[in-house]
């Protein structure tokens, strides 16, 4: 497994089209659309950042991860994504590690990207996403 990059900075947020506003036309970074993840209940909006991206998350839902987030501690930093070549090399080697991961296999994500969540109390507090191009498959 190699780790290739940070692929993005999951943010969320309550509003979105506000927040598109902001890093698109304040910080000047380009956006490239939106989608929604049904399985996660969230809107997910995309801005390129050189080589990485900043994701701005909205609930779908009430009951969704992001909503429950937000209730919690608000807007901010959500998530950071690391992209690796290889999801389940990289889901073994976090386990064997001794890590606990939130998904034990990998699911479907924004950009039908193969993405497994790994808890953050086995990442000094920072929830971790490694996602996997669909490409790479």
């Amino acid at each position: 497994m190699t780790v290739e990059k940070i692929d993005h900075i999951g943010i969320a947020v309550d509003n979105i089209e506000e927040w598109i506003v902001y890093y698109r036309d304040t910080l000047g970074l380009d956006y490239q659309g939106s989608e929604v993840v049904e399985e996660q209940k969230v809107k997910v909006a995309f801005l390129q950042i050189g080589e990485s991206r900043i994701e701005l998350l909205e609930p779908t839902s009430d009951d969704s991860p992001v909503a429950k987030f937000l209730e919690k501690r608000g807007t901010g930093i959500h998530h950071i994504a690391i992209r690796v070549d290889d999801i389940e090399a990289a889901i073994r080697s976090h386990k064997e590690a001794g890590a606990r991961m939130i998904d034990e296999s990998p699911r479907i994500g924004a950009h039908n990207m193969r993405i497994a969540f790994i808890h953050p109390k086995s990442t000094g507090g920072v929830l971790m996403e490694l996602c996997q191009k669909p490409s790479d498959h």
